[in-house]
């Protein structure tokens, strides 16, 4: 990687332009979490050139380095790792292969087709590479974009916010919380608080089970005490010193609108419409991911309309030329080590792109039919590896205990199978490659769905 920066001349008494710094690493990563780091790792030492790590936060790591729980690095490391621990493993492989990770750098924008503007404490740079790879995960969707009813108190939390308000700075939530949300991050939620000395009163889920599974959802009502309402929902935040219900929010974790703190929460009860409040002064809203395709949106990519991420084969391409993606920005949200493994399919890809393998530009798409809500990835092409460990990625709006996958292209049915495991909301739901084999890669759109 090579960096130059262009002198502007200027005359005494003017103040003249300050062009930004230009790197131009072969290939530009951005999102320094599992996804980004594993690339960053395979890559670095099979390219004469440099491998770029851009990341807006202080210290790489993604969501997993303020996971101060166990659980971390089963399927990519084969191991099993608290979420600080794995998160400086990924970082420490990736800069010992030969990456270079810059922390406090946001990619601001686009100056070309595999060119990005950034802002660093450094100053401004742009980096021209020649290929690029978006890394950049999910996110919780705040409490306004939930739009729920009542006031704007201090206390309400995302799992990320409150996992950075404990284990990043040390700061203590309330005593009594409510977590909205019964999946896998929502128990993450409840370990964070108890670390916190902070007791979960009430989990509550609009489904008729937990989403999450029943290995962490019997321990987590037995061992941890915690109570969990299905087919209830949250209808009102209650903030001392006032009743608002103009249910804009303000954020996570804000103490504006004139409230000093959150007093409770309404919930109801789906079946008898029946309300009750309970009283706490924390409120965690888990789940409901968004990937963060600020970056896939302003370049123009094209994006799928149900991961709301951009759109890629199973290359990992997206639809411009040396621009590819992986990790949860694709699947909103799968597990840590999945994105890992992500990163480690496109690194073979970016390689192969920079070789100058072109991909054949006919392919047709996966459509996902109800109750699935997505498929990832979204397109197959005539001579395309396989996805990540084979495997095709969905979400399911409905809970299925025996689910019958049935996948049909053209009008014909190309295969069925049952597979033994539940189709289960709030969590991903895989279907063998394996029943993907017949399928005419110059047909029409193969429908995914269930019998």
């Amino acid at each position: 990687m090579t960096a130059r920066t262009p002198e502007t001349p200027g005359t005494p008494g003017t103040t003249g332009t300050v062009e930004p710094a230009v790197l131009t690493p072969d290939v530009v990563i951005v999102g320094a979490g599992p996804a980004g780091l594993t690339a960053a790792a395979e890559l670095a030492p099979r390219l004469d050139g440099q491998v770029l790590v851009l990341d807006r936060e202080r210290e790489a790591g993604g969501i997993p380095r303020h996971s101060d729980h166990t659980g971390y690095g089963l399927r990519d490391l084969r191991r099993v790792m608290t979420g600080p621990a794995y998160a400086r493993r990924l970082a420490d492989a990736a800069v010992i292969a030969g990456a270079a990770v810059r922390t406090g750098a946001t990619v601001t924008g686009w100056a070309g087709d595999r060119s990005l503007e950034v802002t660093s404490p450094q100053g401004r740079l742009r980096v021209d590479a020649r290929a690029v790879v978006l890394a950049t995960g999910a996110r919780e969707r705040p409490r306004p974009a939930r739009k729920i009813p009542g006031d704007r108190p201090a206390g309400v939390y995302t799992t990320g916010h409150l996992q950075n308000l404990v284990h990043l700075h040390h700061g203590a939530p309330g005593t009594r919380a409510v977590v909205v949300g019964a999946e896998l991050v929502s128990w993450s939620a409840v370990l964070t608080l108890r670390e916190a000395g902070c007791r979960t009163v009430l989990m509550t889920t609009e489904l008729p089970s937990p989403e999450s599974y029943a290995a962490f959802n019997l321990p987590g009502r037995a061992l941890l005490g915690v109570p969990v309402a299905t087919r209830t929902r949250l209808t009102r935040i209650i903030g001392s010193g006032g009743t608002g219900s103009d249910g804009s929010g303000s954020g996570a974790g804000s103490g504006v609108g004139g409230h000093k703190r959150l007093e409770a929460v309404e919930i109801e009860d789906l079946a008898t419409g029946r309300r009750r409040t309970v009283e706490c002064d924390t409120l965690v809203l888990t789940g409901d991911w968004i990937p963060d395709h600020e970056l896939a949106r302003s370049a123009g990519l094209e994006i799928d309309p149900g991961t709301r991420g951009p759109l890629v084969d199973t290359a990992l391409r997206t639809s411009r030329p040396g621009v590819f993606a992986a990790g949860n920005v694709l699947h909103p949200v799968d597990t840590a080590d999945i994105a890992a493994l992500d990163g480690r399919h496109v690194a073979g890809e970016v390689l192969a792109f920079l070789a100058g393998r072109e991909p054949s530009p006919d392919g047709v798409r996966f459509v996902a039919d109800a109750p699935f809500r997505w498929v990832a990835p979204g397109l197959l092409r005539p001579g395309d590896p396989a996805p990540a460990r084979g495997r095709l990625l969905l979400w399911t709006d409905e809970l299925v205990r025996v689910p019958r996958v049935v996948l049909r292209q053209d009008g014909r049915v190309l295969a069925r199978r049952t597979v033994p495991w539940p189709a289960s909301p709030g969590r991903v739901f895989r279907v063998p490659w394996s029943m993907v084999r017949s399928v005419d890669p110059h047909g029409g759109p193969v429908h995914v769905g269930l019998r």
